[in-house]
């Protein structure tokens, strides 16, 4: 089992990758989304400034891409809220046992966000047909919903790496070498 485990680790560099990828474009979004507000707030105020009029529909969907672009990366580093206060009473074992459990959820949901997700920005659901911003009306709503597959797919790059790493520490004493099998 531990030459499995550096097959695996021949990956990370690819997990690597796609959070930092996730991250810049992360940065990116919450740049766009401050020039715009700014713009935004200047129009209010200044006479002599207009603002643009699709700013307010534009800002929420880059907020959205945010939040869930955001909550992917937040699982590989294991950064989300948890409760942990009988974790320090549980065995090792137990404790990697419920990690397990709940990574398998997580991945579930990842995998339900990229199933349903790809089925409403799918060019024949209802959202790509009809649903059309109020103030660019050319510009389809499909783009305020492309972040919940794209969460999907991240959600689960990263999912793996966590199940990977959880059945991985099955295998580790608590010393740090490795268990007898």
């Amino acid at each position: 089992m531990p030459g499995w485990f550096k097959t695996l680790e021949k990956l990370r560099p690819i997990y690597d990758w796609t959070y930092k990828l996730l991250l810049v474009i992360c940065k990116l979004l919450l740049m766009a989304d401050v020039v715009i507000t700014s713009v935004t707030v200047a129009g209010r105020y200044f006479p002599f400034f207009t603002a643009p009029h699709w700013s307010e529909e534009i800002i929420l969907t880059l907020m959205v891409y945010m939040a869930v672009l955001s909550a992917t990366l937040a699982i590989r580093k294991r950064s989300h809220i948890r409760m942990t206060a009988f974790d320090s009473y549980l065995p090792r074992k137990a404790l990697l046992c419920l990690d397990l459990l709940a990574d398998l959820a997580v991945l579930a949901l990842g995998v339900i966000l990229l199933v349903e997700g790809a089925k409403v920005v799918s060019p024949t659901g209802n959202i790509a047909k009809f649903a059309k911003y109020s103030s660019l009306p050319k510009l389809s709503q499909i783009w305020m919903y492309m972040p919940v597959p794209v969460a999907g797919v991240g959600m689960i790059i990263f999912e793996l790496e966590q199940v990977f790493q959880r059945i991985e520490a099955f295998y580790i004493d608590d010393d740090g070498k490795g268990a007898q099998a």
